[in-house]
């Protein structure tokens, strides 16, 4: 991502969020008919199955990307790792800057060293018009003062930015409720929470850490890279990194059965993010965390990209996926 651009942008399309609606009960929508497509292109020997528009009544329809290793085969269960910002993994041909996280060649290769145990990724895509309030966890959002929100909101409007709703519960049922139910009935995987697995960068970040706080039944680990704890701009307070950490604080699932991944660069929109670590490895020891099941690491020179993340997607994946002897 553009540094400055995201820096500028970041905060006012964050905050463009109406904590005031209430959610409504939502029946998950009809997968039934969803029709799925094989993309052409050098996948590492895997197989990129995409979706146009998958169903949903929690959020806007969008594509699914599916990615199968090689070999893949109905006589055996496969592991499944969720991760955002669908369009930015596989294929630089689509991507907006032309750099992608090479998720096929990685697992591919960690899979052929039988490093992990055999998974599938499955990535919904963002919209970028919503991908900020999809992302923003909700809950740690609704906990500020409804001053605090109206002055937020009121920023967001000078900035002439259109101010909305924060999505992410709805998002995480659409992954949860929808899309996971459909994986379960249509592949070959694992459906239990030692085999399934959540991931992402920024604020895919946090909606990671958000996804297994509040869904601790359903995910057995998170990886967040580069995240965006500062929540918006990070020239400014540090109300809303609190306010993340005041809710893990509260929220963190046990650590016999799940496990965490965090990190973050030196360089770039990754600069500001060295000043959270202590309080993020202190909250999670506290809760009984240990090295075990537990990661917070810092990458000297690595930068708020595709690439950066892509040269380390190893050890995360590593770390979630390791194959069990």
């Amino acid at each position: 991502m553009k540094n400055t651009i995201y820096i500028l942008t970041v905060f006012a399309v964050l905050l463009s969020c109406n904590t005031k609606t209430k959610e409504a009960k939502i029946k998950p929508a009809d997968s039934s008919n969803v029709k799925t497509e094989t993309i052409k292109g050098d996948f590492s020997g895997g197989t990129l199955l995409r979706i146009d528009d998958f169903p949903s009544n929690y959020i806007p329809p969008r594509k699914v990307d599916i990615w199968l290793p090689e070999g893949y085969t109905q006589s055996k269960k496969y592991a499944v790792l969720y991760m955002h910002d669908g369009q930015m993994l596989f294929d630089s041909r689509i991507t907006w800057n032309h750099e992608e996280w090479k998720v096929d060649e990685v697992a591919a290769q960690l899979m052929r060293d039988s490093i992990t145990r055999d998974f599938i990724v499955v990535a919904p895509f963002n919209i970028n018009e919503l991908r900020h309030s999809e992302y923003f966890p909700q809950k740690p959002f609704e906990s500020l003062s409804e001053t605090v929100q109206d002055s937020l909101f009121e920023e967001a409007r000078l900035n002439n930015f259109k101010l909305d709703s924060v999505t992410s519960n709805n998002y995480l049922g659409f992954i949860v409720k929808e899309l996971k139910p459909y994986i379960d009935a249509n592949y070959a995987v694992y459906t239990d929470r030692e085999n399934t697995f959540v991931a992402g960068s920024s604020m895919g970040g946090l909606i990671s850490m958000y996804a297994i706080c509040e869904y601790p039944e359903v995910f057995g680990g998170a990886a967040c890279l580069s995240t965006h704890w500062p929540g918006g701009n990070p020239n400014d307070s540090d109300l809303l990194a609190d306010t993340f950490f005041e809710y893990m604080e509260g929220n963190l699932p046990s650590p016999k059965n799940h496990r965490f991944y965090f990190d973050y660069g030196t360089e770039t929109l990754d600069k500001f993010y060295p000043k959270y670590a202590p309080t993020v490895s202190k909250i999670f020891k506290d809760k009984g965390y240990d090295q075990t099941n537990f990661k917070n690491l810092k990458f000297e020179g690595g930068e708020h990209t595709e690439i950066s993340w892509q040269k380390r997607l190893d050890i995360p994946l590593t770390f979630l996926l390791k194959k069990v002897e």
